[in-house]
């Protein structure tokens, strides 16, 4: 697959998750077997680009080829100058974000409220478009709700636009994240454009990622929440459709190994203090299928330093590796 110039090493992509995709989980999800990862979003607001926060994910250092950074916003010349701002920092793809249901977002009548406004999408996609020498590409929803599936609509617009590949959740902005997604919209839109489309959406399962590939004919997915806790299944994905057959589950040893050195890459990135605070999430994520997790996260939640953090960790899945030798 290939996004303008950048060809890509497979056709599995880590989805932009606020909180969640920062530089330390996308290294992770690069070397798990990811081929291509969205950054978070980053506002438009100039006013913000000094923040701590936007600072720290405009931080692409050692980061490898290509970088793809989403911004949001809703005003053309606002969102073409973040485009250029973040071309400047390192920003080799540009990711339009128009699929986000966060009601923070839609509120400002950005991320998928845009969809509301055909003619503003074409005015945001053009002037972003027209301000890079990089490729624009854009996310979005079904459209806004099931009276207005109106994302077929656009994606021809935004291939008109110059826009070069296009990933589409199979929900309206109004579900937000319930029910099932659906992949028609995603068939039907991948029959009338020639630029490369990625579906998105409930694709959690090595098994659901290939039969969402055959059945809409996307040629990529993306995995968001599926990857929470569980970065190798990108690897699990891949080799099922290299090889039809299903890999064998990484051991508890292992899983403890990739926690603990995602953690470490959590305190060097943010700091001690917000480095431990942050991997809290995370190892709710790794444990919430593992045995006596309630108690492990009540207790390991309570702890106020990094060491004491890793060490506990180690221990608990040292004593579930033992668990495995034992049955």
């Amino acid at each position: 697959m290939k996004i303008g110039s950048h060809v890509l090493r497979n056709n599995l992509v880590l989805a932009p998750m606020a909180g969640v995709t920062d530089k330390p989980f996308r290294q992770l999800c690069k070397e798990s077997g990811a081929g291509l990862l969205v950054s978070e979003m980053i506002t438009s607001n100039p006013s913000l680009f000094n923040s701590r926060k936007t600072r720290r994910r405009l931080d692409h250092s050692g980061e490898t080829s290509p970088i793809v950074v989403q911004i949001a916003g809703t005003d053309p010349q606002t969102m073409a100058a973040a485009a250029r701002f973040n071309v400047r920092h390192g920003a080799d793809i540009i990711d339009i974000n128009m699929g986000c249901p966060a009601k923070k977002v839609c509120k400002v009548m950005a991320g998928s409220a845009l969809m509301r406004d055909e003619t503003r999408v074409a005015k945001i996609l053009e002037s972003v478009v027209n301000a890079v020498d990089v490729p624009v590409t854009l996310k979005i929803r079904t459209g806004w709700d099931k009276q207005k599936r109106n994302a077929p609509a656009i994606a021809l617009l935004a291939e008109r636009c110059g826009v070069q590949a296009l990933t589409v959740h199979g929900r309206t902005r109004a579900c937000g994240f319930r029910g099932k997604a659906e992949h028609n919209t995603v068939r039907q839109i991948k029959s009338s454009l020639s630029i490369p489309v990625i579906a998105n959406g409930d694709i959690d399962s090595p098994e659901e990622a290939a039969r969402v590939l055959k059945y809409s004919g996307a040629d990529a997915v993306m995995i968001g929440r599926a990857a929470l806790g569980r970065p190798w299944i990108f690897r699990e994905i891949s080799y099922y459709l290299e090889t039809g057959s299903l890999p064998a589950p990484p051991t508890n040893d292992e899983i403890g190994r990739i926690l603990n050195g995602h953690m470490e890459s959590l305190y060097a990135f943010y700091g001690e203090y917000l480095g431990l605070r942050i991997a809290r999430k995370h190892i709710g994520w790794y444990c919430r299928h593992k045995t006596d997790s309630k108690i492990f996260l009540t207790q390991v939640n309570q702890v106020q330093n990094c060491s004491t953090q890793l060490r506990a960790v180690r221990e608990y899945f040292q004593t579930e590796a033992n668990t495995d030798l034992a049955a």
